[in-house]
């Protein structure tokens, strides 16, 4: 029974040092400073990417081109099953292919989570088309060179759809991604001890 004791006290005392501990299922966080994403499996840091954000800055105004921040969820997937490279227009494939980095024009491929904002401050994100898709452009991933989606290599952003079903909680923050996770888990311990 002490042996019991002990452990599951060892076993909470690691939790609460855990970032996104207390949060079950998948969540992502992505980082506008570092130009990241993070894909948290149960609390945990499972994977990382490099992103690029918008070039406009950031903010939710329709026609600002802008990346908006805050809590958004995983409103619907487009793209299952679909070639990597396949161009999507209208969230519909076009039945081109483009490999990585192809000249030319810049569209949507491969991979489409559409959010949806959870907060006034992005509530226009999912009328505005903000997405976490595939780019062609994939030598300008880790700069900010979007018009307000998250970007993402092919190969990555076919990772993140396996893993994030709808409804999956997606965190734009404007910093770093340590700090972000260092506060979510101090957020965490304190819901934890107040309940």
């Amino acid at each position: 029974m002490t042996f019991h004791r002990t452990f599951l006290s060892a076993l909470l005392a690691f939790a609460t040092l855990v970032p996104f501990a207390a949060k079950a299922g998948t969540s992502i966080v992505v980082s506008v400073p570092d130009q990241r994403l993070v894909l948290l499996q149960n609390g945990l840091r499972v994977a990382e990417f490099p992103v690029s954000t918008s070039r406009f800055g950031l903010g939710d105004r329709p026609r600002s081109f802008a990346t908006p921040l805050g809590a958004l969820e995983v409103a619907s997937k487009v793209g299952e099953n679909a070639p990597l490279g396949t161009v999507f227009r209208s969230c519909r494939p076009t039945g081109e292919i483009l490999r990585p980095n192809a000249p030319g024009r810049d569209p949507i491929v491969t991979r489409i989570l559409c959010l949806r904002g959870l907060e006034p401050q992005n509530s226009q994100a999912s009328c505005r088309g903000i997405y976490i898709h595939g780019t062609p452009q994939e030598r300008l991933i880790g700069r900010p060179a979007s018009y307000g989606c998250i970007r993402m290599r092919s190969r990555d952003v076919m990772r993140v759809f396996e893993a994030a079903p709808v409804g999956t909680k997606v965190e734009i923050v404007n910093e770093s991604i340590s700090h972000a996770l260092k506060e979510t888990a101090l957020d965490s311990s304190a819901s934890k001890t107040a309940g």
